[in-house]
């Protein structure tokens, strides 16, 4: 069964073009059909001017004379009007005879029963127009002119304004071709731009921009624009996807080697010691568990953004005393000072625990892990005087934060030279900072007073009851 032929349209340009060249052309068509009917009025509305001052002056130089034909040399174009005078009765007609036809409209005219009025009529095989207007008591004055001569400036007039919209046509063509170019270029730019970037798979293309004044740009410049923006945005959102495979890579690749060789060592357990197995065995499960948690770490960052969960209203200053309670365990040799205002302990935040908690934990550890054994990490939570914001800090007496490193220190993999030696993969400050800008609150580093790094959160909470 053969499928139906789908109708393809035709390009945007073209439909475009044919649009706007039927839009100009129509207007000049119209342009011209108004200038026509203009024309044709104005000649009109002139000719019977003429023929009324003719009128007029006919009833003056002839009302006193008996009815019948007045002036017969209207067959002539430049030979004044043919006049005659019509009674109301026929019974007081001429025996000569009319030049013009007299009807019974003109006879109501002479009795006063009806209003002037033009018509037309033939003379001497010429066409001339007629108006019947009262002239006297009892008496109507027919007068009449040529009106061939308007007749032929309304064709000519006609056959002109035909030539000029004939000659429309192909320049509302040209117009319009011109148009869909020139209007959709940088369309066509952008087409070319989308095209080369699916072929090359290179989102470092751009559209070229015309120079112009900023808040003057037309719609097609601020699509150019937006589209640039999305590609700069596409262009960084592929070089972090870049650079976080090739650090995961880097990251993974030590913990895997660990992994394979406590493997291999176990695969000979018949050759071990008991002791050397348990060594073997514990080593396995704590790389297996570093790992893991890695893993978990770099699938949460790879999103981008945190998992959309509900947010229930909780107490940030409880879940720190759980975070603390869990470092202190967790850090044995690390102590762990923690110093809650009154008015901390009641704020209240909306935010999702399990992940409030894993900011604080993120904290703790970084702190346990550059403090020297028996030195202390600082914990504190206090409100802000209007009470809408909870201020968190953690502090640690270690060697503390290098300028260097400051701008640096949430950034994924990030780990500076004083950390390189210790436990981790880097991850932990960039996944607080993720936790913190999906719970809307400010996470900075700061080199504390007196030596040690200082981490503040800075979490809005529900503003105390008034009163």
């Amino acid at each position: 069964m053969t499928r139906p032929r789908r109708h393809r349209r035709p390009p945007l340009r073209r439909r475009l073009a044919v649009t706007a060249s039927a839009a100009v052309a129509g207007v000049a068509l119209a342009v011209c059909a108004g200038a026509y009917a203009v024309t044709v009025y104005t000649l009109h509305r002139q000719f019977d001017l003429q023929l009324t001052q003719a009128a007029t002056l006919a009833v003056r130089q002839y009302r006193q004379q008996g009815p019948g034909v007045q002036a017969g040399e209207c067959r002539y174009l430049a030979a004044p009007a043919c006049a005659q005078l019509v009674p109301v009765s026929a019974s007081d007609d001429p025996r000569d005879g009319y030049l013009l036809p007299v009807t019974d409209a003109v006879r109501q005219v002479a009795g006063r029963q009806r209003a002037p009025y033009y018509s037309t009529a033939s003379v001497a095989g010429q066409p001339v127009r007629v108006l019947t207007t009262a002239a006297g008591k009892g008496e109507a004055m027919q007068v009449a002119l040529r009106s061939d001569g308007v007749r032929r400036a309304e064709r000519q007039a006609a056959g002109l304004l035909a030539v000029i919209g004939g000659a429309g046509v192909p320049v509302a063509a040209l117009l319009g071709y011109w148009v869909s170019r020139s209007g959709l270029a940088p369309v066509a730019r952008l087409t070319a731009t989308a095209e080369r970037i699916t072929a090359t798979r290179d989102a470092g293309h751009r559209i070229e921009l015309p120079a112009e004044r900023r808040g003057r740009e037309d719609e097609i410049t601020r699509l150019a624009v937006s589209f640039n923006t999305m590609l700069d945005a596409l262009e960084e959102s592929l070089a972090a996807q870049r650079r976080l495979v090739a650090d995961a890579s880097h990251e993974l690749r030590t913990p895997l080697t660990a992994l394979r060789a406590n493997a291999e060592i176990l695969l000979r357990s018949e050759q071990l010691t008991t002791r050397q197995r348990e060594r073997a065995t514990g080593a396995l499960t704590r790389q297996l568990r570093e790992v893991t948690t890695l893993v978990n770490d770099l699938i949460d960052l790879a999103r981008d953004e945190e998992p959309r969960q509900a947010l229930e209203p909780v107490r940030p200053a409880a879940l720190l005393e759980h975070a603390v309670a869990a470092a202190r365990d967790h850090w044995p040799h690390v102590g762990f000072l923690l110093d809650i205002g009154p008015a901390g302990e009641s704020a209240l935040a909306a935010a999702v625990p399990n992940r409030l908690t894993r900011l604080f934990s993120n904290l703790l550890d970084n702190a346990a892990k550059f403090s020297p054994p028996g030195g202390q990490v600082e914990v504190a939570a206090v409100r802000s005087a209007d009470g809408r914001r909870l201020e968190i800090t953690v502090r640690d007496h270690g060697p503390g934060i290098d300028r260097a490193d400051l701008p640096h220190v949430f950034d994924r993999f990030y780990r500076a030279r004083t950390a390189r030696a210790l436990p981790g993969s880097g991850l932990g400050l960039a996944m607080a900072r993720q936790i913190a800008h999906t719970h809307h609150a400010a996470l900075t580093a700061h080199q504390a007073a007196g030596g040690g790094a200082l981490f503040r959160v800075v979490l809005p909470v529900e503003a105390p009851p008034a009163g």
